[in-house]
């Protein structure tokens, strides 16, 4: 029986992805080159666009960022836009606290995490762990543990390691990956999942 979850990330793990310490360039030009090494593990269209766009209902997300305690609670997209105000407080709750820096986050990841706390029917507050990690900081998590991603989506904001009270990671795990949306990695000794917005794979 093939285990749902276990080993490195295949999409992190190809080569051809910018390494540590050189420069990510754009969002939307790292994204690509994840895609194009990874295009056989790529979601259904039509399982994923279906799950996110829910008869075009306003989505929302409730996030709590564990330490500093910013948070965001309420609706970032509306009427077929997403709310730009809403997104420049998620740029600011998802930044690498480490180096003090924001991105602009992508909002796909943000369609993720509220598909995932609607189908599991929970309107409880993500707590997050990681957001955005500027290269430097990941490069030096990278350096303290293999199992940090040399070319992690952290750095182009497209990630974001969670937890959601009173659901089990395995849970939420199995969960997001069913619905095709992305990535998704269990972390179960460290107590939380991995979702982004890139390729779908699991791990």
């Amino acid at each position: 029986m093939t285990r749902l979850f276990g080993g490195g990330c295949p999409c992190c793990e190809q080569r051809g992805l910018p390494r540590s310490g050189e420069s990510v360039g754009s969002r939307r030009g790292f994204f690509a080159a994840a895609v194009g090494v990874a295009a056989a593990v790529v979601a259904p269209p039509a399982l994923a666009q279906g799950a996110i766009q829910a008869g075009g209902a306003p989505r929302v997300l409730r996030v709590r960022r564990q330490v500093v305690g910013d948070s965001f609670s309420g609706v970032y997209w509306r009427d077929g836009r997403y709310d730009r105000d809403a997104l420049r407080q998620l740029d600011m709750v998802f930044r690498d606290l480490s180096a003090a820096e924001l991105t602009p986050m992508d909002p796909r990841l943000f369609d993720v995490m509220s598909t995932v706390a609607r189908t599991l029917d929970s309107d409880e507050t993500y707590e997050v762990v990681s957001g955005y990690r500027t290269p430097e900081t990941n490069a030096r998590n990278a350096g303290r543990s293999r199992r940090v991603s040399t070319v992690s989506l952290h750095m182009s904001g497209m990630a974001a390691d969670c937890r959601l009270p009173g659901r089990q990671g395995l849970g939420l795990a199995r969960v997001a990956s069913e619905l095709q949306l992305g990535g998704v990695g269990l972390y179960t000794r460290d107590g939380f999942v991995h979702l982004d917005c890139g390729p779908v794979r699991r791990w």
